[in-house]
């Protein structure tokens, strides 16, 4: 059964083929999709990232839930783990959210109790954040989630051409 999380203003629940177009909005948008490892051009061609949070389930290397609005039911974003290692009980963590949902606090009030539900449920001793360099907004975002800026891999990938740096932050469990 898929775990639901609650906030005080969001519930995290399952992905459902209702998300579909919510999910090309956030993954077609210039100012999400500039720090996102996924970008989608058509509505069908979106299909495949509800494909990969499912897989992630069934596969057991990962989670994600969308993140809506308690009172409305209204899509916000999405948040979860990916890269699920069982045996060096890590994930990766990753998150996005509609940019007219930006800025009000949602991802400081969500990913606490993603953190949560992976060291208590999930029983990972670390959880990962790889971040582009110069996306400012996340590292904030990072900081105040009490994640530790590990370092910094110089010109590790390739994206639009050019080669970009990834900061590793981390959270691990105490």
């Amino acid at each position: 059964m898929f775990p639901i999380l609650h906030t005080t203003r969001c519930q995290l629940r399952q992905f459902s083929d209702d998300d579909l177009e919510n999910v090309f909005k956030g993954l077609s948008h210039p100012d999400i999709i500039k720090h996102y490892g996924v970008s989608y051009a058509t509505l069908e061609d979106t299909k495949e990232q509800l494909e990969f949070f499912a897989d992630l389930e069934k596969e057991e290397t990962g989670i994600w839930w969308a993140i809506c609005d308690i009172a409305s039911n209204t899509f916000l974003g999405a948040s979860g783990f990916n890269n699920l290692s069982k045996t060096h009980r890590k994930a990766e963590i990753g998150f996005w959210l509609l940019t007219e949902h930006w800025s009000k606090g949602l991802m400081t009030e969500v990913m606490p109790v993603i953190c949560q539900y992976g060291f208590e449920n999930l029983h990972l001793h670390r959880i990962e954040g790889f971040v582009e360099s110069d996306n400012h907004l996340c590292k904030k975002a990072m900081d105040k989630l009490d994640f530790t800026l590990e370092g910094t891999m110089h010109d590790c990938e390739i994206k639009d051409g050019n080669f970009i740096s990834l900061d590793i932050y981390a959270k691990i469990n105490s």
